[in-house]
């Protein structure tokens, strides 16, 4: 009977330690192997990516906006060659590294991320995505055309558990769309504006529903000029070629130009001073160092504070 009873107690207390060692492992780290917990998310290609909890070393080239809007530091950021960056990111990441925008293998691995985020689909082509999933888990993010930063923003809040701060992002964003629409409904109602990028002496417009130009159409109700409408129904990326005899012709009582060329022969064309908002003195001028080339929540935001400013 007390034989019996030794063995009973034995088996209680070895049921136990299990049931301790098992509470262990369901934390937030298993503290016999040192590895972090994760969750599973489905990205935008269908792969299942078992992303770290709390990632410290992040890689997510070009979307570098989404994770300084979610209080994330990346341990590389976005460059072509060694001269383009993000500028107006640059009071959150001027002591950041950069990386190329082709993302070679040898300078990721150099930076030994723990978490890849690749915002477009054209990165990950030939094979790539299993190559870069061998240095870490790689997530490609919803990209193309019809997709919104607000999408993009909420799926990243997704992978890093912060699907709240990016609700309130877009919150935030939306109450100051709507204060500057009511403030400024004098200089927007019935006004038409147009977007501009000038560099090696040749003009783009921004189509009228990316980038810039769903600021300006869809958020704010600028009216879209016949000349934007024609360029956007050709559209195959967020800025076309467009000529200098058609610009002037350009119907807008605004015209934004973002210039990479200050020194451009075109400005000094009778083409370019007859433009009907360079004539009228409605030209608004932004350096190649603010967010109007670019998307996300923080260069809508800049965006919009530049017009705010100039039409003030």
């Amino acid at each position: 009977m007390f034989k019996n009873r030794k063995i009973i107690l034995a088996a209680v207390s070895l049921i136990a330690l299990v049931g301790l060692t098992a509470c262990g492992q369901a934390g937030t780290t298993d503290s016999s192997s040192g590895e972090s917990a994760t969750h599973q998310l489905k990205d935008a290609q269908d792969h299942k990516v078992d992303i770290p909890e709390k990632p410290k070393r992040v890689i997510a080239s070009y979307l570098e906006d989404y994770l300084v809007a979610l209080d994330e530091k990346p341990v590389a950021q976005w460059t072509v060659g060694k001269g383009s960056i993000q500028d107006y990111l640059q009071d959150r990441l001027e002591d950041i590294p950069t990386i190329n925008y082709d993302l070679p293998y040898e300078e990721v691995l150099k930076y030994e991320p723990d978490l890849l985020l690749i915002g477009s689909n054209a990165t990950v082509e030939g094979g790539k995505y299993d190559e870069y999933a061998k240095i870490a888990p790689t997530y490609v993010v919803k990209n193309g055309e019809s997709v919104t930063w607000e999408e993009q923003l909420e799926e990243i809040g997704k992978v890093f558990n912060k699907e709240d701060k990016a609700k309130q992002v877009e919150e935030d964003y939306q109450t100051l769309v709507n204060q500057t629409k009511k403030d400024m409904s004098d200089k927007i109602d019935g006004k038409s504006a147009a977007v501009l990028w000038v560099t090696n002496n040749s003009a783009f417009m921004v189509a009228e529903n990316r980038s810039s130009g769903r600021l300006l159409y869809g958020d704010l109700g600028f009216e879209v000029p016949t000349l934007t409408k024609e360029v956007s129904n050709k559209a195959t990326s967020d800025w076309s070629a467009v000529s200098l005899e058609s610009l002037s012709q350009l119907d807008a009582d605004y015209l934004f130009l973002v210039n990479s060329d200050e020194g451009a022969a075109m400005f000094e064309d009778p083409l370019w001073q007859n433009i009907p908002a360079v004539k009228n003195k409605q030209l608004y001028e932004f350096g190649p160092e603010t967010s109007w080339l670019y998307n996300g929540p923080i260069a809508y935001t800049k965006m919009l504070e530049n017009i705010k400013e100039v039409l003030k």
